[in-house]
């Protein structure tokens, strides 16, 4: 594996189950870093329901809604970051700048010791959303999404649960079937 990975795809693609399968391929131990906040019920049930199906591997959950760069330089071994999007979205709600935050962030995860893969959502293939706050989110996560894509040495996207390598290539004994 790569020192970084970066899988992305839209919604319900099947990303973060070809994340995990990466980070399956690299020795233990393994962090995973959830960004997910609880914000009403719905959120909470698909909150509990990715940590009931990581209960049965061998990962090690974090909570890094906010300060992912300090989870990042604190983590052991291989390291799932699930996900960037979230993280971003929480980062600008609470009002911080997301230009130093990514910097920030893109610095941890240069300097971590261990692979980490980071998962992501490409949100820019939708509509224009129709308010200022959308369009910046929209932005913001355009860019990010471009400065972990540059600092990686692997970039899968995931098309309906299928990997499409855009950078690098899989690691040998990849399963590459849905």
């Amino acid at each position: 594996m790569p020192p970084l990975s970066l899988v992305i795809g839209g919604a319900r693609s099947g990303k973060s189950r070809l994340a995990e399968r990466l980070a399956a391929l690299c020795p233990g131990p393994r962090t995973y870093l959830a960004t997910g906040e609880a914000s009403d019920p719905e959120m909470g049930a698909r909150i509990a329901w990715h940590k009931a199906d990581r209960a049965a591997g061998d990962w090690r959950t974090v909570e890094a809604p906010h300060d992912l760069a300090a989870a990042v330089a604190a983590a052991a071994g291989v390291v799932l970051v699930d996900c960037l999007t979230l993280w971003l979205a929480n980062r600008m709600l609470a009002g911080a700048d997301p230009g130093s935050e990514v910097e920030a962030l893109v610095a941890a995860l240069a300097a971590c010791p261990g692979p980490v893969i980071c998962v992501s959502n490409e949100v820019g293939w939708s509509i224009v959303p129709d308010n200022a706050l959308a369009r910046a989110f929209r932005d913001e996560q355009g860019r990010l999404n471009q400065r972990v894509a540059e600092a990686s040495g692997l970039v899968v996207a995931a098309v309906a649960g299928l990997p499409l390598v855009l950078k690098g290539r899989l690691p040998e004994g990849f399963d590459h079937g849905a």
